[in-house]
């Protein structure tokens, strides 16, 4: 009855919510720190909280399916003409037009060894075969040996990379695209590209829109904080775009999503609030790391990957973490023995501090009188 290609494929496993651990530990809600899902902290913007209140009626009309509006506030911010966008239910579904227009069972796909769980999962929807460099970092050989050998039809560059934080600069993103068959198509997936300050790390989409052959992706669910809306974005040239269009269903996001993301793109000092918060709060996730001996990767994001030894083991850290009513991302399902914690507020952040370090401490004990 079902496909076959099913057994290959891994559900996508989301952050745990927090009404899991209500149920499970009969923790209070308001006594669980979510910082699983690089969520904004802050929740959205107050003027987007307020339009969607005050149109909730919206919700039994269909949106403007042109999407006009939002269009015209991307175009402003980026540079670009509006038939150089598409809009997607969070950047997700932009990445699943791109596999529904490119891949078959012929197909391969090219990416990083640790990065989005997504590009695999569509890969395989359509019996693509992926294809993978040694290094988690988008290294610019590695890729390239790759490509030289094998062609790919979908090459990913995720940057900032999730899940560990690390992003590729400039250079090395072109060294990639420039030497890209023009067959393939290259992603450029900048989900957390807000989060980035310097300037040989930024990428903006008008680098890309005279290619041939690169899609630049981002979303509103990071630095915006809509993450609950699902809106994301493709800007690419035209031809790409009307490809993708030919995939995309009617009335892909909803009326009262389709407002907030227009609310969002208008309030910026919100965005600039976010990312001031991150930085400052990141200092003292790097602080801890330093403090316990744990190594740690340098994040260009709104989270950051802290990598364990033999002494410590990630599932047993995020398990009895979540116990305690913080709940974090376990990296064993990507083959890391790692977790990768959310940057939140600052009593957010305490309050993981507070009971990582207890975990550590008591690990630490039990190595000692075992040894």
């Amino acid at each position: 009855m079902y496909n076959s290609y099913l057994k290959d494929i891994k559900t996508y496993e989301a952050g745990k919510p927090i009404e899991l651990v209500v149920r499970e530990f009969g923790i209070e809600s308001q006594d669980v720190v979510k910082l699983a899902s690089n969520e904004n902290p802050l929740g959205c913007s107050e003027k987007v909280a307020q339009a969607i209140a005050s149109s909730a009626q919206k919700a039994s009309l269909y949106p403007d399916d042109s999407m006009y509006e939002l269009k015209e506030a991307l175009s402003l911010r980026f540079g670009v003409t509006a038939k150089e966008i598409i809009i997607g239910a969070g950047s997700d579904q932009v990445l699943e037009f791109i596999s529904h227009v490119v891949l078959n069972s012929a197909s391969k796909i090219l990416r990083s060894a640790v990065t989005f769980a997504m590009y695999d999962i569509y890969a395989k929807q359509f019996g693509a075969q992926i294809l993978t460099t040694p290094s988690y970092q988008h290294i610019a050989d590695e890729f390239i040996e790759k490509i030289e050998s094998a062609n790919p039809d979908i090459i990913y560059i995720c940057t900032p990379n999730n899940p560990t934080g690390d992003a590729t600069t400039r250079e090395e993103v072109f060294k990639i695209i420039n030497a890209a068959s023009k067959d393939s198509l290259v992603v450029v997936d900048c989900a957390y590209m807000e989060y980035v300050e310097e300037e040989e790390y930024k990428l903006v989409p008008k680098d890309f829109i005279n290619c041939d052959n690169v899609i630049y992706l981002g979303t509103f669910s990071k630095a915006f904080g809509l993450g609950g809306m699902r809106v994301g974005y493709g800007i690419a040239n035209e031809n790409i775009i009307n490809m993708l269009y030919k995939v995309r269903p009617p009335f892909n996001i909803s009326s009262l999503s389709l407002l907030a993301a227009i609310e969002a793109s208008h309030d910026i000092d919100f965005v600039t609030k976010s990312v001031a918060l991150n930085r400052e709060e990141m200092k003292r996730y790097i602080d801890f790391a330093k403090k316990y001996e744990i190594e740690y990767i340098p994040s260009k994001t709104n989270f950051i990957t802290l990598l364990f030894d033999e002494k410590h083991n990630s599932s047993e850290i995020a398990t009895n973490l979540m116990k305690k009513g913080v709940i974090i991302r376990d990296l064993a399902s990507y083959g890391l023995n790692a977790i990768r914690i959310t940057i939140g507020t600052k009593s957010q952040n305490s309050k993981l501090f507070e009971v990582l370090s207890q975990e550590l401490q008591y690990r630490e004990s039990i190595e000692s009188k075992t040894v």
